[in-house]
């Protein structure tokens, strides 16, 4: 065995393997320090946008193995290598065994054993390309955060990340150069320092500044093209649920309120909780007074902006609504080997859209569960969910911090024309629980809504000549509701609005006796005013859309969105919302608004604050008509594809003439840039200038690093002795105006170029 040793073929592999391994080791202090840096950042990230505490393990055992490893790195390690490839078996098992348990989010199991992985590979890089490895894990984990993050926490990280990047990468390129550091005295070491860091400053302006302006023009296109769906931690539920209760902690019933001083849920006088919506629960009392403090309790990802619906009432109480059929709630169970529950879907007949929409709860909600109208697939980490008959989707559990699900709509267009021409026969199902009134205010109630409309008629015929009247259910619909924000006011005082006597209708009080009320009033007033000339309606209860925030594509929702709508039944077609709430959208938010350049959008509206009114309306229209035009014809153009073979051909020839034309444009636009540059440099400046064009068009243009002295002598190796004593001369006129402050006969040597080309072109 000792004779085998001795072999020439194992002296010289043993040679060969210790002389590539100090060929290939990194000594640079600085660039370990500053790869420490990266992967420390993108650990830190990681655990602001997920909300761990992978940072406080991992971040000191990381600079203990980068040590480590600058210290042995001549070393062999052989023992060590063996820890790291157990370590790294150890760690690829305890992800399989956290993907079997959570298998419905992988990103946070794959980051963790990202991270535990180069915790271990700090321990082991001796190398520069090991380096890299780092840097480019220190990416990947910058990367998993942004899709965890929900807030602007991260942005902070990011710049960090950026900053601490690029002298990174600097200082890894002139590795991979194989530059050794600059020996270089104190005076000019200080003067380099200096420059450098001037250097990248100004290259992580440029890199922000263009990240940023590629980052508003971008389409936010929509999302979730993998059917892979965000959904938090399964909930151990044990015991059993019906779905027929409805659990708020801010609600007031059995005498006490969430504060200790509100009242019953019969309609007597109490006053609002400070943090939970007092309509979400089976009976919802509008006898009481005060507000919310504001405070987020979600956020949003979805493909379309909406309204969050949670339940519906259809049983007007006087002073309030209850759901009739509260205990007819039907229970759906998930499989044990997924999140997915498939929920029926009623039948309609008119063009509908998928909306995906994830859910972060942020803080305490009831076990309701908010999502768009017309749900067909739920993932969600409970074990099963109730679904009740008007259409609200119940939880076993409140929903608590941290909780995320996912859910899938099929969100009916809104075609005005189309529901404009429904039916107005409804089902007896429709007609039995949507048309309650009580008997003492349904005759007065009737009579001002036909007042109401006959005014609005009689108007029309003589201020138009026109025939036409509100003969539609929309069009009396989205009228009454316009009606009641116009004409009727909310209190300024919260509390300023008198409580309703037990023998007093809310209704009846805000139609004749106070000419207003709060803001779910106006939405029970149109309800009623509707059903009491025979249109079904129910008021609806939710959370609105919620500040939008372009950077997370989130919706902030918070607890003060939560407020109540009329939704009108439209055979064949569904239950469309109307808002008759003072300062809302008419018509709520839906699948129509877009957000593909949302950004953009925001940053319009922001110059658009500070500019005239006729300023902002007349780009307003030229903007507007232009976008129209663009996406008109890009949408022409993509139909042309699905027209058969003669589209596909008709399709190729007019992206081939576009891009041909777009070309010239583009050539054309650089050679006027050129001549505009070119007019603004001296005389001389500019014919030297002219003459490297010329020559680079030829093949034979000057290097960078070439002075003109040097470029004018190489010239006699590649040019006709008469083009090389003209550039010799324009070069020795160049240097002398420009370093020796003489004033050159440019006129001459200008027609001498001229003649030149002439003579060569």
């Amino acid at each position: 065995m000792k004779r085998f040793w001795r072999f020439p073929v194992s002296d010289n592999w043993r040679q060969n393997r210790q002389k590539s391994s100090s060929a290939e080791v990194e000594d640079s202090i600085s660039l370990r320090v500053l790869v420490l840096g990266l992967v420390i950042l993108g650990t830190v990230a990681t655990d602001i946008a997920s909300e761990t505490t992978f940072s406080f393990w991992a971040v000191p055992l990381s600079t203990v193995g980068t040590i480590w490893s600058y210290y042995r790195r001549r070393n062999a390690n052989i023992p060590v290598k063996f820890c790291i490839a157990i370590g790294m078996l150890v760690a690829l098992g305890a992800f399989f065994g956290r993907f079997v348990g959570e298998w419905n989010d992988t990103r946070l199991n794959l980051a963790q054993l990202l991270i535990e992985l180069q915790v271990l590979h700090s321990y082991d890089t001796p190398r520069r390309k090991d380096l890299g490895y780092s840097i480019v894990i220190g990416l990947i984990l910058l990367g998993v955060a942004a899709t965890l993050s929900q807030t602007m926490g991260f942005a902070p990280v990011l710049l960090l990340f950026l900053g601490v990047a690029l002298p990174t990468l600097v200082l890894d390129y002139r590795s991979r150069l194989g530059l050794k550091p600059l020996k270089i005295d104190k005076f000019t070491k200080k003067n380099f320092v200096s420059a450098n860091l001037k250097v990248l400053i100004v290259n992580f302006l440029i890199i922000l500044g263009l990240g940023l302006g590629i980052f508003a023009v971008l389409p936010r296109l929509p999302g979730y093209q993998l059917r892979s769906f965000p959904v938090s931690a399964p909930i151990d539920f044990k015991g059993d649920f019906t779905g027929r209760n409805i659990n708020n902690p801010g609600y007031v019933r059995g005498g006490n309120g969430g504060d200790g001083t509100g009242q019953g849920n019969s309609g007597e006088p109490g006053k609002v909780d400070n943090n939970f919506y007092y309509g979400f629960n089976s009976e919802m009392n509008q006898n009481l007074r005060g507000e919310m403090k504001p405070k987020v309790v979600m956020r949003v990802r979805s493909q379309a902006e909406g309204f969050w619906r949670v339940l519906a009432f259809d049983r007007y109480t006087g002073k309030g609504w209850k759901i009739s059929r509260n205990d007819d709630v039907t229970t759906l169970r998930r499989s044990s080997w997924s999140y997915k529950i498939d929920l029926d879907m009623p039948l309609i007949t008119n063009p509908t859209k998928e909306v995906v929409q994830t859910y972060n709860v942020v803080s305490d909600l009831p076990n309701l569960i908010p999502a768009l109208s017309y749900p067909k697939e739920i993932y969600f980490p409970g074990p099963m969910i109730a679904v009740d008959q008007e259409g609200g989707l119940r939880s076993p559990v409140q929903l608590s911090d941290g909780m995320t699900y996912t859910v899938l709509s099929e969100v009916p267009y809104r075609d005005r024309t189309l529901l404009g021409k429904a039916s107005t026969k409804y089902p007896k199902e429709i007609k039995d629980y949507y048309l309650q009134i009580p008997p003492e205010i349904a005759d007065q109630v009737r009579q001002k809504t036909e007042e109401i409309l006959a005014d609005y008629n009689r108007q029309r015929v003589s201020r138009t000549e026109d025939t036409r009247t509100l003969n539609s259910v929309y069009e009396k619909a989205l009228y009454l509701a316009q009606y009641l924000k116009q004409n009727y006011s909310i209190p300024d005082n919260p509390l300023g609005l008198p409580y309703l006597d037990p023998k007093d209708d809310l209704v009846e009080s805000f139609l004749f006796k106070h000419q207003g009320g709060y803001p779910d009033h106006f939405s029970t007033v149109l309800t009623v005013m509707l059903r009491s000339i025979g249109i079904p309606a129910r008021l609806v209860a939710g959370f609105a859309p919620g500040e939008f925030n372009p950077f997370t594509g989130m919706y902030i929702v918070r607890n003060t969105d939560a407020y109540a709508m009329t939704e009108v039944y439209f055979p064949k077609y569904g239950w469309f919302a109307f808002d008759p709430i003072p300062n809302h959208p008419l018509i709520p938010p839906s699948i129509e608004e877009d957000r593909t350049f949302s950004v953009l959008r925001q940053f319009w509206n922001w110059v658009a604050g500070w500019l005239p009114s006729p300023v902002t309306g007349l780009l307003n229209s030229i903007f507007g008509t232009l976008f129209t035009w663009f996406f008109r014809a890009i949408t022409w153009f993509f139909g042309l594809f699905s027209q058969g073979w003669l589209g596909v051909v008709t399709g190729l020839i007019v992206g081939t003439t576009t891009a041909f034309f777009g070309w010239l444009g583009w050539v054309q636009w650089q050679k006027w840039l050129n001549r505009r540059w070119l007019k603004k440099l001296p005389p001389m400046e500019r014919l030297y200038q002219q003459m490297l064009q010329w020559t680079a068009e030829k093949g034979l243009g000057k290097h960078q690093a070439q002075t003109p002295l040097e470029y004018a002598h190489v010239s006699y190796q590649q040019h006709p002795r008469e083009t090389a004593q003209l550039i010799d001369d324009i070069c020795q006129a160049y240097v002398s105006w420009r370093y020796g402050g003489h004033i050159p006969n440019w006129n001459q040597l200008q027609m001498r170029w001229k003649e030149l080309k002439k003579n060569k072109d």
